[in-house]
């Protein structure tokens, strides 16, 4: 699997552990942030995993700053982008299996180990074929789709 990162200088004393943890599982991991400094900008890291994920030069993406929100706002600004904001393992399966999540955004104030466990749940999570949940994701991208075509 193809996984963009984006983590910003909050994140910088544990990013090569996670692209490690991530290499070693057999994925290639993309990082849109080789090198992080205090006046960095989250939302950029955020628009370009965004733009790699949703242009399908990437399968998935992990954002992370300080709280994990700002990145999560900013990357569901870009089209066809779903990401989740996540906080703990239960979180990361739903927010792929009902929500269909393609971007993972979490806090840097959480234990290494468990941003990793929060990671690997998400990327060995599959959405729900569910009918539900199947109509719900596609209301909300067709929303996307009419705001898209008005502005």
């Amino acid at each position: 699997m193809k996984i963009a990162i984006g983590i910003d200088h909050n994140g910088s004393n544990i990013k090569a552990k996670i692209i490690t943890h991530l290499e070693k599982e057999g994925n290639i991991v993309i990082d849109n942030c080789p090198a992080n400094n205090p006046l960095d900008d989250y939302p950029d890291f955020a628009f370009n995993v965004g733009k790699l994920v949703a242009n399908k030069e990437a399968d998935l993406g992990i954002l992370m700053c300080g709280t994990g929100i700002g990145m999560s706002i900013a990357a569901n600004k870009v089209k066809n982008i779903r990401c989740a904001h996540v906080s703990n393992e239960n979180e990361a399966s739903l927010a792929k299996k009902h929500n269909n999540a393609n971007v993972l955004a979490i806090s840097t104030k959480n234990e290494t180990s468990e941003i990793l466990k929060i990671i690997d749940i998400f990327i060995n999570t599959n959405f729900s074929e569910e009918e539900r949940h199947i109509r719900r994701n596609n209301k909300i991208a067709k929303y996307e789709e009419q705001q898209c075509i008005k502005h």
